[in-house]
């Protein structure tokens, strides 16, 4: 396949320019014209980049790129490396940030949801088609502590639980997968049992006490492998592309 017609496959798909985002979404580093061999992962990490080599493949894909809002633009160091093994290889580089969070069924978001048998109701930014934060409940009710070994054996890495004051059984759940635990007070609002994402910050446990909301944090890393094996999956099942998905550890 032409590099142009998988960029095309991959903006009609995910839709790119429906959400503002903090870094282009695309090709970002432009390599072979025929795309042969796709690597996928979660970051684009010299380890990612040194595997696909070794793999002799000629584009990777993943959800988190480079060229971030408020980064430096010199091309030095450990960006200058990454970018040269791009260069030196001929291998294409695409990322596709919040648009692969939100997609309805290869998302993030959505592959999360499907991993935790979690019933989607809506966006949790109430009115907003593109809210990068979701909601929606369980079949039936279950305690904190069951949801958190649920997550921590989903996602094979163990979950942080902070419980709620009440300590209350959990039906209605929100989540955003990655860095999502701003929307923690948003979701409270809206008197949802349980909000689960990616990382945690300091206050974030009081928000939870205070605000009688539990609280689970599973991993940037672990909570966002699922959209791009999916997508990679989607690629290879529709398009009979070559693409492996490769898991670069990362606890955090």
């Amino acid at each position: 396949m032409q590099r142009q017609q998988f960029q095309q496959i991959l903006n009609d798909l995910l839709q790119p320019e429906r959400i503002k985002d903090f870094c282009p979404n695309g090709l970002q580093v432009q390599g072979s014209a025929t795309i042969r061999k796709i690597v996928t992962g979660v970051t684009a990490s010299q380890a990612l980049l040194d595997a696909a080599v070794a793999h002799g493949a000629d584009t990777i894909l993943v959800h988190h790129g480079y060229f971030w809002k408020n980064e430096p633009y010199n091309i030095t160091g450990m960006k200058y490396q990454r970018i040269k093994t791009l260069i030196d290889n001929n291998i294409n580089l695409f990322a596709y940030h919040l648009p692969l969070d939100i997609h309805e069924t290869l998302g993030n978001n959505a592959q999360l949801a499907k991993r935790l048998n979690i019933n989607i109701t809506g966006p949790l930014e109430q009115g907003n088609p593109v809210s990068v934060s979701m909601q929606g409940e369980f079949a039936k009710e279950m305690s904190a502590a069951d949801l958190n070994e649920q997550i921590s054996t989903s996602l094979e890495r163990a979950s942080l639980h902070i419980p709620a004051s009440s300590n209350k059984p959990i039906k209605t759940v929100a989540w955003c997968t990655g860095g999502g635990q701003g929307y923690l007070e948003l979701a409270a609002e809206q008197g949802i049992d349980a909000f689960i994402t990616g990382e945690v910050s300091e206050q974030t446990t009081h928000i939870a006490r205070e605000m009688d909301i539990h609280f689970f944090a599973a991993g940037h890393h672990a909570t966002e492998r699922y959209g791009i094996k999916a997508l990679g999956e989607y690629l290879h099942q529709q398009h009979q592309l070559d693409v492996q998905f490769i898991d670069v550890d990362n606890p955090v």
